[in-house]
């Protein structure tokens, strides 16, 4: 578990808790203010390296915890790992081969930041708009979907898209979110199939 940032306190705490890293506490924030995971929901992690998202959601629901990035991911148990592209419709045939159902899709992926705002957002809108095809494709009506996102000039495209797609749409920014940070996370509730 690594930092680009350094070991503020967030990441020290999360080394002591047993999180892979301090996006865990994001992901529970999400999910005491939205509920947006029910204890027999199948979920699907996308860009689910190092895995504490991963940690988090295996504590929430009883049901299958399916976790899928490009990078290996260290085994957890009681979860499984597909290591592959989202894109990928082969990766999409396993997820609904192995689950059949889909109720929560989340997503928490960033590309490597390169220190330019505008291209940085625009790599991470079209990220954002991937997952959201996928979630399009594999949420059961009434699902959830989450996906990090950075705040700039794309970002209300993004938000119209999502709220095509659900009935209830917001944004989050969590409290361990760093400061001065644009990033934040869009919050869909109840997939209209």
């Amino acid at each position: 578990m690594g930092s680009q940032w350094g070991y503020d306190k967030t990441y020290l705490r999360a080394k002591h808790e047993g999180y892979r890293s301090r996006a865990a506490y994001k992901l529970t924030e999400i999910q005491q203010k939205f509920s947006v995971i029910r204890a027999d929901d199948n979920i699907v992690d996308l860009g689910a390296a190092p895995g504490s998202w991963l940690q988090v959601e295996r504590t929430l629901t009883q049901a299958w915890v399916l976790g899928i990035d490009l990078n290996p991911i260290a085994a957890l148990e009681g979860v499984e790992t597909i290591e592959g592209d989202l894109n990928d419709p082969e990766v999409l045939e396993k997820v609904r081969s192995m689950l059949g159902v889909v109720n929560v899709v989340l997503c928490d992926a960033a590309p490597r930041l390169s220190g330019h705002k505008s291209y940085d957002q625009a790599r991470i809108i079209e990220l954002d708009e991937q997952a959201l095809l996928f979630a399009c494709r594999v949420l059961k009506q009434g699902g959830n979907f989450v996906v990090k996102s950075f705040q700039g000039t794309d970002f209300p495209e993004l938000y119209a898209m999502t709220k095509a797609h659900f009935y209830s749409v917001k944004t989050c920014i969590t409290r361990s979110t760093r400061k001065g940070s644009t990033e934040l996370y869009i919050i869909a509730k109840n997939f209209t199939g």
